[in-house]
């Protein structure tokens, strides 16, 4: 078993900036691939950025490409989200998952443990 707890969620105005945290515990946190999700009222959970279990390799979505940074510190054993140039339409509840395929995976069924997230809100 994986505990993840997010943080560092709040409000913000439009091109203003949060960084998000996510705290592992249980499991060796280094032999997890990680990834951040994000879902917005009235819509699906979607892909936002994913970390190899190294560090070594990341992706992003379009969305968010060139905006955002997904890490990691495996001596901390945290996960990281460091959110610039944010828009009203990042608005959300930010989740983090732990995938035990290694490698940074965009579909959320390959994740096998979650946080239970953190409300982002970017006012226009």
């Amino acid at each position: 078993q994986v505990q993840l707890v997010e943080s560092g969620g709040g409000l913000v105005q439009a091109g203003g900036s949060l960084r998000l945290s996510c705290a592992a515990s249980g499991r060796t946190f280094s032999n997890y691939a990680m990834g951040w999700f994000r879902q917005a009222p009235g819509n699906e959970r979607e892909f936002v950025a994913a970390v190899s279990y190294s560090g070594g390799s990341t992706i992003y979505a379009d969305a968010v490409k060139g905006r955002f940074t997904i890490s990691r510190d495996s001596a901390k054993n945290t996960l990281y989200l460091q959110m610039n140039g944010l828009k009203p339409e990042d608005t959300a509840v930010y989740y983090c998952a732990a995938s035990r395929t290694l490698y940074s995976r965009r579909n959320s069924n390959q994740y096998d443990y979650w946080g239970q997230g953190t409300q982002v809100t970017v006012s226009s």
